[in-house]
């Protein structure tokens, strides 16, 4: 059984940081919060060249790679890795798709398409690297990009809502299985947040007006206030949080 004393710093010092869809929106604010507090971060992308220009411009950082839904990718990309750092002390699964139908009208390919990259490609890289954690015998966190859409019913979300519904029980079975080797997973939940991924969708018209006066404060949310919560669960201060939802959602889902 492995126990780290919990630490009220909020630093990530000598940690190395992996984050998937680290070149845009939230994965990209988590790969800059994460190295001002200290961590070396890989930043991970299906878009390489863009990934690695993001790495460029942020502290002690690299760029690399990685189609999530393939398992052999995410192979080449954790030897990669494990060359170039020695380690993984966290890991942050932000890489996601948006892909949104009615129920009656969602076609195969893109059910497959959501679910192979939201809910596949979160399960190939806790796999992958949760084994390099526990192989490492030093712990490690592993954190997830879940949605409200996993919480409650909205409209057109039916393949995204129930990736995401998976992405927090998948964490809560990790948690059960690897807390002992000291590798804390959890998920979280956020509201529509000011990323592409809304764009067209929950930043026009009548659905966003409704979503902004179901939401108590009033607003949606900023990728640095998710970077937040992901940097809380990636710091010592809160290993005694595992397998749990943290949902940052201005209060959308108390309904």
């Amino acid at each position: 059984m492995i126990s780290k004393p919990c630490s009220t710093d909020f630093r990530l010092d000598g940690k190395v940081a992996v984050v998937t869809g680290g070149a845009s929106g939230i994965g990209l604010a988590v790969a800059e919060l994460f190295s001002q507090k200290g961590a070396a971060v890989c930043v991970c992308d299906i878009r390489g060249e863009e990934a690695r220009r993001v790495a460029e411009r942020i502290e002690n950082a690299k760029g690399y790679q990685v189609d999530i839904s393939k398992s052999g990718s995410v192979d080449a990309l954790a030897q990669e890795i494990q060359k170039d750092w020695g380690k993984v002390d966290v890991l942050v699964n932000s890489a996601g798709v948006g892909d949104i139908e009615w129920a009656r009208d969602m076609s195969e390919q893109t059910w497959r398409k959501v679910i192979d990259i939201n809910l596949t490609g979160t399960f190939f890289m806790s796999s992958r690297f949760g084994k390099m954690m526990i192989d490492r015998k030093e712990g490690g966190k592993i954190i997830s990009l879940a949605s409200q859409a996993g919480i409650v019913a909205i409209d057109k979300h039916i393949a995204y809502s129930a990736s995401k519904a998976g992405i927090i029980s998948m964490m809560k079975s990790l948690a059960l299985e690897w807390g002992k080797y000291g590798i804390q997973a959890n998920a979280i939940s956020p509201t529509a947040t000011e990323t592409p991924i809304i764009v067209g969708y929950w930043d026009v018209g009548e659905r966003h007006q409704k979503a902004i006066e179901n939401t108590p404060c009033g607003r949606f949310c900023k990728p640095v206030e998710i970077a937040c919560a992901a940097l809380f669960l990636a710091s010592e201060a809160s290993n005694m949080i595992n397998g749990e939802n943290l949902v940052v959602d201005g209060g959308y889902t108390i309904h």
